[in-house]
């Protein structure tokens, strides 16, 4: 990564883990892991990894279980066909699947002090990585993440999709990656 030539390391947040400071430009993901992520893990509703040194957070990403579903029929857009056509092309089954299963990136934020160092990407590499694994414990097909606006060239960057046009107007975006296409 860009300038990085320091120790650090990635750890799962557990319910007496430490969290070392942490400040993002987003207030709402700062409070996430300063309030909310140790009881998303106590009620079993999001994981969190941390990328630490010895002193300081430097980033963070939560995972939950999620799916990609197609609107009913009648509801699509002629772009939201396109991209459901596509990915059924895409899965081999004889049955076209109306919900595919995924993986949602939650939350992932990187310290003010290194955005831009390429920790973002690491996050996205790792978690394409983690459900490309021969020993999943379940299916997955799709990571997906409902992107704030400030992010959407972030995640196109690194391979992300918009899902629907229905959402265009949103401040939030739902977006996917195909792990297969990787």
């Amino acid at each position: 990564m860009k300038g990085i030539d320091f120790d650090w390391k990635v750890k799962r947040l557990e319910l007496n883990t430490n969290i070392k400071p942490f400040e993002s430009e987003d207030s709402d993901l700062n409070d996430f892991l300063t309030n909310d992520a140790k009881n998303y893990l106590a009620q079993m509703l999001a994981v969190t990894y941390l990328i630490e040194t010895e002193t300081e957070t430097i980033a963070y990403f939560s995972l939950l279980n999620d799916n990609l579903k197609r609107s009913i029929q009648r509801d699509l857009s002629e772009e939201e066909s396109k991209i459901w056509n596509r990915l059924n092309r895409k899965v081999p089954n004889r049955k076209r699947k109306g919900t595919y299963p995924a993986v949602k990136i939650g939350r992932l934020a990187v310290s003010k002090k290194y955005a831009g160092s390429g920790f973002g990407k690491f996050i996205i590499q790792s978690v394409t990585s983690m459900y490309l694994d021969n020993e999943q414990k379940a299916g997955c097909r799709f990571i997906t993440v409902d992107a704030y606006s400030s992010a959407y060239g972030f995640y196109e960057k690194n391979g992300f999709n918009f899902l629907t046009d229905k959402d265009i107007d949103k401040s939030e975006r739902t977006m996917f990656y195909d792990l297969i296409a990787v």
